[in-house]
Order: structure tokens, then C-alpha cells, then sequence
């Protein structure tokens, strides 16, 4: 998961500016095209805002867990950070799934599973 992930500032700064970026109601999703490599990274980022440490770091597990049993059925080649949104905070698992993966659909980065 460490080479899947953005660590630095300046890797999710590039991506806010460059990357294409869509939103539904719990998540902001930008994606940036990486054509110098085949892997996928993904970074994640709760507010405050949103809420104490314990509440940050559930939201972070879930899309954590969520990216790591579907990065399979991901594009190759992009970088995505994830921004979760105030209205999130007592999500559940499945909520958080599907709005994920209508975030994937907008972008058009969901694999064709057959």
C-alpha cells in the first residue's frame, strides 16, 4: 500500500491543479493522468471540519479497505485524491462504497469487470 499512496504536499498539490475533479454528496474525487507509469496511487484527505481524530481516522479506513479489496477494477495510471465532505461523517461502509465508485464512474476510470 506505500508505493499506492500520496505521501507529499506536492504530489497532492499537483493533482488539485492539474487533476480533473467531480463531486457527489459525501466525496470530492480529483483525478490526475500519470503517463509516465502504469501504477495507481491514491491519496486521501479529511477536514477537521469534519470532525475529531476518531471520526477522521474511521472515514480514512473506509476508504482505505474500499480502495484496497477494488484497486483491481481501477484504471492504471492515474493519481487520485479523495476529499471527504462534512455530510460524510456517520457514513457507512456500503454508503461510502457506493459513493465511491459513482465518483469512479463519473471520472470514467472504473475497468469493465466481466
Amino acid at each position: 500500500m506505500k508505493e499506492e499512496s500520496l505521501k507529499k504536499n506536492c504530489e497532492y498539490q499537483n493533482v488539485y491543479r492539474n487533476g480533473k475533479s467531480l463531486a457527489n454528496r459525501y466525496l470530492v474525487m480529483y483525478v490526475l493522468d500519470k503517463e509516465e507509469t502504469d501504477n495507481t496511487r491514491m491519496g486521501i484527505s479529511v477536514s477537521k471540519k469534519v470532525g475529531n481524530s476518531v471520526v477522521r481516522h474511521r472515514l480514512t479506513r473506509l476508504l482505505r479497505e474500499i480502495y484496497r479489496l477494488n484497486k483491481q477494477s481501477i484504471v492504471f495510471g492515474k493519481d487520485i485524491v479523495v476529499v471527504v465532505r462534512v455530510s460524510a461523517k456517520g457514513i457507512s461502509y456500503r454508503d461510502m462504497e457506493s459513493a465511491f465508485f459513482h465518483l469512479l464512474k463519473m471520472h470514467g476510470i472504473e475497468k469493465e469487470m466481466n
